[in-house]
């Protein structure tokens, strides 16, 4: 089939490439525009673009699709049968969703209806979700609603982070939905119920800050959630820390303040938490410097027990 693909980040190239692999013929990519990055704050292109680039694809960036009428002129000299939707990272308009002879789909990173919106993968281990899944669907006016078409299930491992699961997800997402395309023709269509849908919003930077009174366990699930963005932080006398990875600690302990360090060794950092639990912080990353091992770290910052991260 000709298609149109819409996606920006890493977790969309795994489906552009499978499509191609697939035999079928990407005519055209649209992608986000090209963004500062890094601490030199130079323009990047996002992966897909990279990838078209890289397989001499033709690529359009608009910066607000709804307000840009050239794009639309662009995908009709496209001519495709199909616009397939990855994480593109903006609403499309109805004239171009129902544009193709087959509609438009998009690869959702949750089971819907549970888990809509912008952040699904982060929201399912916040929440504490044992398992998870992707969804092909028929996109429409509103966000993440339309028929359902396919749907596999996933479990969400121990110590998983967001990226990890993330990755996964876009591997067996990319494999569903070229099945998928394989038999758009004939495939049955299924209404989501909207009595069971869940929202799963945005990630804010500021969000990342931990609340040591909060249990070790849902500790454990924000850095976990927020890791590699927008990262979850604490704060060291003036130094901004970002955890990188640790786990709740069965122990429990009398009643400390929250955030007090109880020991420090090899292993890591062990932090008073609430419902006097523990947590150990065994990988983090100071402000302006590389990820460290939590021990490393209390080495040079000269951490011992009864200090707090506040």
């Amino acid at each position: 089939m000709r298609i149109i693909f819409f996606g920006s980040p890493d977790s969309a190239v795994y489906s552009i490439k499978k499509i191609r692999e697939r035999g079928h013929s990407v005519e055209l990519v649209i992608t986000q525009p090209d963004k500062p990055a890094g601490r030199g704050k130079k323009m990047a292109p996002s992966p897909v673009k990279r990838f078209a680039q890289s397989s001499n694809i033709q690529v359009y960036q608009p910066a607000k699709i709804r307000k840009d009428p050239r794009a639309l002129e662009i995908m009709k000299e496209a001519d495709p049968d199909i616009i397939v939707v990855v994480a593109y990272g903006q609403i499309i308009p109805s004239s171009i969703i129902y544009l193709p002879k087959f509609n438009s789909v998009n690869l959702h990173f949750s089971l819907l209806p549970k888990y809509r919106g912008a952040s699904p993968v982060q929201w399912s281990i916040l929440n504490g979700e044992q398992k998870t899944g992707v969804t092909v669907f028929e996109l429409n006016e509103t966000m993440d609603t339309g028929d359902i078409l396919a749907q596999q299930e996933l479990s969400i491992l121990p110590g998983e982070n967001a990226h990890e699961l993330e990755a996964r997800l876009a591997k067996i997402g990319a494999e569903l939905l070229c099945d998928t395309l394989a038999r758009i023709d004939a495939i049955p269509h299924a209404p989501q119920d909207h009595s069971l849908a869940t929202y799963a919003p945005l990630l804010k930077k500021e969000d990342g800050r931990i609340e040591w009174s909060k249990s070790a366990v849902e500790i454990e699930r924000k850095i976990r959630a927020y890791t590699p963005w927008p990262s979850a932080f604490a704060f060291f006398g003036q130094k901004r820390i970002k955890i990188v990875k640790g786990k709740g600690l069965p122990d429990r302990i009398r009643r400390l303040k929250p955030g007090e360090v109880i020991d420090v060794s090899k292993k890591g950092i062990q932090v008073s938490c609430g419902e006097n639990s523990i947590y150990l912080i065994e990988e983090l990353q100071p402000e302006g410097k590389k990820n460290m091992s939590a021990y490393v770290f209390s080495l040079g910052a000269r951490i011992n027990p009864g200090d707090t991260f506040l």
